[in-house]
């Protein structure tokens, strides 16, 4: 024998409860990223191409010489670029610009600082961040997440008690926010650090940089719909 169906909407018989479960919690990254954006430029192609590729192995070596201190390094745009000269009878390229981007991904946030400050110490390479981020797959998610439906539950029951009555069943629940707030890359992403080569060296060995990691706010909502015991009102 299968049970009733209950309508999509309250009766007499099985008043509809509707209430929203929330949670936010604070919690420490898991991650810093970190943006690196090698240069080079001069008037040959070639010997601009050779520069670029030598300064983004010196970078990718001295990244991934951090071992397990990194998680994950990736090769993003790449591009050569000819500069035109002032117009003539014909058009001259001036100077050859070449760009590689990689982003790194931290764990050891102790290391973080001296990674960043040798890499800024580079010549012509620019170093973009720190962003703290959780990972997609974080357990903190799956927490709050938990959170949000047991305050719903509470929070329908407090209802229910208020009437004199009590929560009969759960007809719906429905995830209606999840996200996390902490530092994100446009610059609220939290300090956002930019320090070139020409800086570092006026530095003369500059000390590692003290990267404190920033606090996140993990956020989730959702919605719930429950039947009540019938009051008496």
């Amino acid at each position: 024998m299968t049970a009733p169906q209950l309508p999509p909407y309250g009766t007499p018989d099985a008043p509809l409860l509707a209430v929203r479960g929330e949670a936010e919690l604070e919690v420490d990254p898991e991650l810093a990223r970190i943006g690196v954006t090698v240069t080079a430029r001069g008037r040959d192609r070639r010997t601009t191409l050779d520069d670029l590729t030598r300064r983004n192995a010196t970078a990718l070596d001295l990244v991934k010489s951090y071992g397990d201190a990194v998680e994950d390094v990736s090769t993003g745009a790449v591009s050569i670029t000819p500069e035109l000269g002032q117009r003539g009878r014909g058009e001259r390229v001036r100077t050859y610009h070449g760009r590689v981007h990689l982003t790194a991904g931290l764990t050891d946030f102790t290391a973080l600082g001296e990674l960043t400050t040798r890499l800024a110490d580079l010549d012509l390479t620019q170093v973009d961040g720190p962003w703290w981020v959780l990972r997609p797959d974080s357990p903190v998610y799956r927490q709050a997440r938990r959170q949000a439906v047991r305050d719903a539950v509470q929070r329908a029951k407090e209802y229910a008690e208020a009437l004199g009555t009590t929560v009969a069943a759960l007809v719906e629940l429905a995830d209606t926010g999840m996200g996390s707030a902490g530092v994100r890359p446009q610059g609220a992403f939290g300090g956002r650090m930019t320090r070139s080569a020409a800086m570092a060296k006026t530095e003369q060995a500059a000390e590692p940089l003290d990267l404190e990691p920033q606090r996140m706010q993990v956020r989730a909502e959702v919605s719930a719909q429950f039947t009540m015991v019938p009051p008496n009102l």
